[in-house]
């Protein structure tokens, strides 16, 4: 049985969990006290072990701390630790990220040379391989292992983490996602500066998904320090999922004080991205060559025309699901469905199956069009929510239901239906998600994010 204790001012409290198989049995309540009992029971072990690994976390979180850790535990750092560096060894991980056995082979290389990373693999793949107790000690060994050398796996960035402003997942000894943000007003944080030094970081070699929160709660809200940073650190040939913009809007800040400007530099050292999304105004993409993208999204209250013209003529041949949020005129949105007419033919996105075309004010005329696009069959989603929809844009899409007859979901939501247009869509396309309208206005019509 784990036990965790948490003892600040007058607090003195013990926090116990036991997991066997499908259920877990925790205990809590005062030191010297029998404390309270509780037994849960999951549908399975696997989700058992989920939920309390959680459960371990948020109490971390909070402060508690496994009692009676011992030199392996939640140590001071060890000065005696050095970094080493195979490069062949390297290599032959980057030629095959997901191969496990080039981590180990790693690992043994990096045990032999005093290097806490080569323990952390072992654990880290041991952990993976065990379930039950046996794993959830695993895994507080690695995290102890994690805590005990921050300087060495982290550099400088182990600050960061303690401020919450990065976040990091490790897997076989490596950082594999992470995410970099300031966290509040009071930050001072130079989120550009940190991402340079996370991909320079050794324990971030073959990081595989990277999210950037906000770069900046004081005044604009600006990426472009962040895009340079990416493209002067070299980029990763390992990273295949990148976020740039996770705030709440208008929380945080509202999308059109937030500048994401021209990220065609960082995307030519990004090779192997499979997903990408954006968030944020004033966007650039330039030539996007993107062999190996899934998805991408971008979503944005005005989406200027030059980078239209870039996702309509992008090359990503794989590509499986597009989303695009256009905005409004009055925040810089421009361009209209001639404008993504190639999108609409179908060029160039042969394994396209989802299709968002968002947040416009050209819905009503991309309501005429759809039936025709020559995309349209291949697609099992569409989506023209956030935008003008009225209702002579439903009767358009109703005159030619059949051609949407094939698709597993159709949003039409958040547009400006009245009830009349949404019971004619409901009779003609059935399957069609046409409710949540916004409130019509003839004379005044815009798309649902713009600030």
């Amino acid at each position: 049985m784990a036990r965790y204790e948490f003892k600040e001012g007058s607090s003195n409290k013990f926090w116990e969990i036991t997991l066997s198989g499908n259920t877990f049995t925790t205990r809590w309540g005062r030191i010297g006290t029998d404390g309270q009992e509780k037994t849960q029971t999951f549908a399975s072990p696997a989700e058992a072990e989920k939920e309390h690994d959680k459960l371990v976390r948020e109490k971390e979180k909070k402060g508690y701390v496994l009692a009676g850790k011992g030199e392996d535990d939640e140590g001071g750092e060890d000065e005696g630790a050095e970094a080493a560096s195979n490069p062949e060894l390297e290599a032959a991980i980057l030629k095959d990220p997901d191969n496990v056995d080039a981590y180990l082979v790693y690992g043994d290389w990096l045990q032999s040379q005093g290097d806490p990373r080569g323990e952390l693999i072992a654990l880290q793949h041991a952990a993976s391989q065990a379930t039950g107790t046996e794993a959830s000690d695993l895994k507080r060994k690695a995290t102890a292992l994690i805590k005990k050398h921050p300087s060495l796996l982290l550099g400088e960035l182990a600050d960061a983490v303690k401020s919450e402003e990065l976040s990091v997942e490790w897997h076989l000894g490596f950082i594999r996602s992470a995410r970099l943000g300031q966290k509040d007003y009071d930050s001072d944080r130079d989120i550009a500066e940190a991402t340079r030094e996370l991909l320079a970081l050794p324990s971030a070699r073959f990081i595989r998904s990277l999210t950037i929160g906000m770069a900046s709660f004081d005044g604009e809200n600006d990426y472009g320090d962040v895009i340079s940073a990416i493209a002067e650190a070299g980029g990763s040939k390992t990273l295949t999922d990148l976020f740039i913009g996770d705030f709440e809007y208008p929380d945080d800040t509202e999308i059109s004080w937030t500048h994401l400007t021209d990220v065609s530099a960082a995307l030519k050292v990004l090779p192997n991205l499979r997903t990408l999304r954006l968030r944020g105004g004033e966007l650039g993409l330039g030539d996007i060559d993107l062999p190996e993208l899934r998805e991408f999204t971008v979503e944005t209250g005005g989406l200027p025309l030059g980078a239209i013209k870039s996702i309509a003529s992008a090359k990503w041949p794989k590509l499986e699901r597009l989303e695009v949020w256009f905005g409004s005129n009055d925040y810089g949105a421009e361009g209209g469905v001639e404008d993504i007419q190639p999108i609409l033919d179908g060029k160039g996105l042969p394994n396209l199956k989802q299709l968002g075309l968002r947040n416009s004010e050209f819905t009503d005329a991309l309501a005429q069009v759809l039936p025709t696009a020559k995309v349209l069959p291949q697609l099992e989603k569409l989506d023209i929510s956030m935008g003008t929809l009225s209702d002579e844009g439903a009767r358009a899409l109703a005159d030619k239901a059949a051609a949407f007859s094939h698709l597993k979901q159709f949003d039409l939501t958040e547009n400006t239906l009245t009830e009349e247009g949404q019971s004619l869509l409901s009779k003609a396309i059935p399957h069609a998600s046409v409710g949540n309208q916004r409130e019509y206005e003839e004379d005044y019509r815009y798309a649902a994010v713009g600030e």
